[in-house]
């Protein structure tokens, strides 16, 4: 297990040396992705031309930006047969698809598993079949490589998935040392937790490589309610006073979420409070949780909340969701009364100011204190109390943070 820690770590430069292999065996420039279309490496082969962005079409450009590629440009391209080829499959040149230059599919295979493509700008002369077959020998050792990494991002997803669903203390200190175990040195360096919730996919396997998001050590998707799944990320960080690694992640994750179906609501991310080793692993993913439940409440948090910047939300999340229910704010919390829910949690966020109150809601102070009366009424508290205050105030944002 040791050893294939060093996988995630080596195989970059590893595929690096593979395409920049090809791309001199035929004489062209080279990228390779994984199966879904997300960017590995590329090879700039120098010569005149290749290196002018005017010579670039816009898939390929943007798979090189983006560091990966389109659904649709997916699709167009494996109506091509590429994901059941055994050798090179030629594409042609179609503008209307954003493709200006041919190329060719080298598919990587391992075991007779399509696992990557290796692409190939069409070139004047192009390759020969001889030095077509060298590369697709180059392209089994890529298969080989791929392949260790994918078993090796495996165990990791269910090591990780072990230490965030135990359900007792001797089992998270199990599968805690063989988390610790499978990341050899890189258990004991800073990091963070990272939840984005709800992941769109009812696929509890459907989650990306840990190589496409950069700084990620493991990910694996665990149950999130109602909703279905979160994924949840291990992040590296430069030091515990930098989190930098860990919204760039959650980014780059909400990005790839948008448009997708599968997610009930909107989905949102929350990042943990940074620790240095696996000790506190299951605190953190519990924080990385109820940020990513914030921010889901409130749209101020933005779509990527801090545990420490969310404020009275670490108790609310805390809570147990019955708290929404509170038998005061039943009736309060019916369709019906709707919008004087929302007149209640507006003035107990202004700090009972009546005037601050009146104008975000665009009402007349008169009016504000004719639906506050009725506030009372409907719950029999005394919004002149402070502590009725603070019963109401925390009942209207428990029921926000138990949305789907």
């Amino acid at each position: 297990m040791r050893q294939n820690a060093r996988v995630m770590s080596d195989s970059q430069d590893d595929y690096q040396e593979l395409v920049d292999e090809i791309s001199e065996l035929l004489g062209a420039p080279a990228t390779l992705e994984n199966r879904d279309f997300e960017l590995i490496a590329f090879g700039a082969y120098d010569s005149e031309g290749d290196l002018d962005p005017s010579a670039l079409d816009p898939v390929r450009t943007r798979s090189i930006l983006t560091r990966r590629s389109t659904a649709a440009v997916r699709a167009w391209f494996e109506g091509f047969g590429i994901t059941r080829a055994r050798g090179p499959v030629r594409i042609p040149p179609t503008p209307e698809a954003g493709v200006y230059r041919g190329r060719t599919c080298l598919p990587v295979r391992h075991r007779g598993v399509v696992l990557g493509y290796v692409w190939l700008l069409d070139t004047d002369p192009g390759p020969s079949e001889r030095q077509l077959t060298a590369a697709m020998e180059v392209t089994a050792r890529i298969g080989a490589l791929l392949a260790d990494e994918a078993q090796h991002g495996a165990d990791l997803s269910r090591e990780l998935r072990a230490v965030l669903t135990a359900e007792r203390d001797w089992q998270r200190d199990m599968a805690v040392a063989e988390l610790r175990t499978a990341l050899g040195a890189r258990a004991d360096t800073p990091h963070a937790a990272v939840c984005v919730a709800p992941w769109p996919s009812t696929d509890p396997d459907d989650a990306p490589s840990v190589r496409t998001v950069p700084g990620a050590t493991a990910l694996c998707t665990v149950p999130w309610g109602a909703a279905g799944q979160s994924l949840a990320l291990l992040v590296r960080l430069r030091s515990v006073d930098v989190l930098t690694p860990a919204t760039s992640a959650a980014g780059r994750l909400l990005e790839r979420t948008r448009g997708a179906s599968g997610a009930a609501g909107a989905t949102a991310a929350g990042i943990s409070a940074p620790r240095t080793g696996l000790a506190e692993l299951g605190t953190a993913w519990w924080e990385a949780s109820a940020a990513a439940r914030a921010a889901r409440a409130e749209t101020r948090f933005g779509p990527v909340a801090e545990w420490t910047s969310i404020g009275p939300f670490r108790l609310l999340t805390a809570l147990s969701p019955q708290s929404a229910h509170d038998p005061v704010v039943r009736v309060l919390l019916s369709p019906a009364h709707r919008e004087l829910a929302r007149t209640a949690e507006v003035y107990l966020d202004r700090a009972g100011q009546a005037g601050r109150t009146a104008a975000e809601l665009g009402i007349h102070r008169q009016t504000l204190y004719y639906r506050l009366s009725r506030v009372e009424q409907l719950t029999g508290l005394d919004l002149d109390d402070g502590e009725d205050r603070l019963l109401l105030h925390m009942a209207l944002k428990a029921y926000r943070l138990q949305r789907p």
